[in-house]
């Protein structure tokens, strides 16, 4: 296994983690909660359980590397997202009100990467194309 195959692993992993983690988090704040929060911002509410489950299944999936490519395009899609409709105004760095996003655009970086270029080793996907070969 080389270099690139080990730290995509890793990438992808530690992704799957963190989207893992905040979609536990939505869960703790209660969805009610976010889905107010984000009709604050003037996105419509049911959006909160579109990204919350995006996130929680998102993430799993991403850990377990199955359909990789697919969930981190997604990803990259709602990240974007999240970047124009909320956190752009705020700036790169944010400020006293909301972050910026700085966040979201390195999540980004790391999603695009396994949308294009991440070796499928160490996942689900992996076992699916050597069935395929075979």
């Amino acid at each position: 296994m080389t270099r690139i195959t080990v730290v995509s692993t890793i990438m992808r992993i530690v992704m799957g983690i963190l989207f893992l983690a905040h979609g536990i988090s939505k869960l703790q704040m209660g969805l009610g909660n976010v889905e107010a929060w984000f009709g604050s911002l003037g996105l419509p509410g049911l959006l909160a359980y579109a990204v919350a489950a995006l996130e929680l299944v998102g993430g799993i999936m991403l850990i377990v590397g199955l359909f990789t490519r697919y969930v981190s395009a997604i990803f990259t899609v709602m990240l974007l997202g999240a970047i124009v409709t909320t956190k752009f105004s705020a700036g790169l760095l944010g400020n006293d009100q909301m972050a910026g996003y700085e966040m979201d655009l390195s999540f980004m970086l790391v999603t695009i990467y396994l949308t294009v270029a991440a070796p499928t080793a160490l996942s689900i996907d992996q076992l699916f194309l050597k069935k395929r070969s075979a």
